[in-house]
């Protein structure tokens, strides 16, 4: 039946992402006009049929919800919000609703383009995937007329619901293990102020610092990303200060994953030289070969959350929007080294 096929099957036959087909077939830029039509020729042949708004029974199942990430969040590799996208599908599947997904691209933020999700007025409900830049958010939140979530980032200009995962007390939590193997010289990598998560977590660093008595080093503060675009770059560099400290608490697995191959080659060991903590529990395959010791983020618990939360907005439920964290856990992996041991032995 044609409602059975689905945006991975058409990718699988042409061996192109799914967010490749989700472009083509939304019309939005990044995808070459040949391919296009190839996408465009195989979905109708193949039966496929987009997502059409429904008539909501009144049990208030059926509901159409919109998900939109930008496109800097996503690349070649599977990522971080592209599972998070996954878990979202996967819940809004088990209360009974739809979702529709749109990849907004760095031209569409720029110029302010409203999702097409929200012009054609397909969905009952939106959740935004991952930070927008300000003055597109703004425009989204003042001109929205349906229950807006932000999954795992908050507004701070706009009274909004968001489900977030604990940035500050994760990095706290994972500064204070370094400190507790023997680590005092400890730098933080993270472009401040490029996102909430990233400043969040650094003010959980600062604390554990200010705790033991340590004050932050400017030059152990490093920058790990474009400022203005958010990506990094061919020919980017991680400034690395002339002194060294023991131990950098990176804001993400990634990050942690490319700083170690990047230590790596300027003669460094990692951990045996220099420990490394991460962030999210994600680092796709080839990235780094060394297990990166982590604060998991809770995924399939944050978009749960933020399903069951949009779900009674779009059912009319009236109360105070907010912030809801949701807890992770510390993981202890090969990326650390115990300054505390000695040639007796290690201290407990």
């Amino acid at each position: 039946m044609s409602k059975s096929v689905r945006l991975a099957d058409i990718a699988a036959k042409l061996n192109v992402s799914t967010v490749t087909v989700s472009k083509a077939l939304s019309g939005q830029k990044g995808v070459s006009e040949n391919m296009r039509e190839k996408i465009k020729g195989l979905a109708k042949e193949m039966g496929y049929q987009p997502p059409a708004k429904v008539k909501l029974p009144k049990d208030g199942k059926g509901y159409n919800i919109g998900v939109v990430i930008s496109e800097r969040y996503l690349d070649q590799q599977e990522t971080f919000y592209w599972k998070m996208y996954q878990e979202v599908a996967t819940g809004a599947v088990a209360e009974e609703c739809f979702t529709m997904l749109e990849i907004l691209n760095q031209q569409s933020e720029q110029e302010k383009a409203m999702p097409k999700l929200l012009i054609e007025d397909k969905v009952d409900g939106l959740i935004i995937i991952g930070l927008l830049k300000e003055d597109y958010l703004a425009m989204i939140q003042e001109s929205i007329k349906v229950p807006l979530v932000c999954l795992d980032f908050y507004d701070r200009r706009h009274e909004c619901d968001a489900v977030i995962t604990d940035n500050y007390y994760g990095m706290y939590q994972l500064t204070n293990h370094l400190f507790e193997m023997g680590h005092t010289k400890i730098g933080y990598v993270g472009t401040l102020l490029y996102t909430g998560s990233i400043t969040d977590r650094y003010f959980g660093y600062c604390k554990a610092l200010l705790e033991h008595g340590q004050k932050v080093r400017e030059d152990w503060v490093i920058e790990d990303r474009n400022r203005e675009t958010g990506f990094r770059e061919e020919g980017f560099e991680f400034k690395l200060p002339k002194e060294m400290p023991t131990a950098f608490a990176c804001n993400c697995d990634i990050t942690a994953g490319v700083l170690t191959e990047v230590l790596r080659k300027k003669g460094y060991r990692v951990p045996e030289d220099i420990s490394i903590v991460g962030y999210d529990n994600y680092l796709y395959p080839g990235v780094c070969s060394l297990e990166i010791t982590t604060y998991e983020v809770d995924i399939r618990e944050m978009a749960f959350r933020a399903i069951q939360k949009l779900i009674k907005r779009m059912a009319g439920e009236v109360s105070k929007q907010g912030i809801l964290i949701i807890e992770g856990r510390i993981l202890l992996k090969e990326s650390v080294k115990n300054l505390t041991c000695n040639e007796r032995g290690c201290r407990s």
